[in-house]
């Protein structure tokens, strides 16, 4: 069984390829360097992420993913990593990109957060979007 699992919670999104984005994950943590404990995703409604939101981070907004970090020490992930389909699907329209390329971008997104990588400041941002795109090129479906 691999260490990384997909779930659904008020929707009926199902990613497609799951094994081969599995691997793809599995090798990005790898490459950083990072020990896989055990990855979540559980791909949920806008609402659901919102009530997470509200109820363990006191934020009142809609977001695209929220990523819980379990792991005991800083070499190790594990964690869970709740993705809204519905912001996503919009990301996707709004940006003009398909569906399956936003949630690839928001899945790495997740795990580099997992890995340490932030995104509050502007120097962050960019670290962080570069790494996606490194890692998103080297996905192959």
């Amino acid at each position: 069984m691999s260490e990384i699992q997909f779930f659904c919670e008020d929707t009926s999104f199902t990613l497609p390829n799951q094994e081969s984005i599995s691997r793809w994950l599995e090798s990005v943590v790898k490459e950083e360097g990072f020990k896989l404990i055990s990855v979540n995703y559980i791909f949920c409604s806008d609402e659901y992420l919102h009530q997470i939101n509200l109820q363990y981070l006191e934020h009142d907004y809609y977001t695209d993913i929220i990523t819980f970090d379990n792991s005991d020490d800083e070499t190790s992930i594990e964690g869970d990593l709740f993705i809204s389909i519905d912001r996503v699907t919009e990301n996707a329209q709004s940006q003009t990109i398909s569906l399956s390329e936003e949630i690839h971008r928001v899945m790495v997104h997740g795990v580099l957060h997992l890995m340490g990588y932030k995104d509050k400041t502007d120097g962050e941002k960019q670290t962080m979007r570069k790494k996606e795109n490194a890692y998103l090129s080297l996905l192959k479906i």
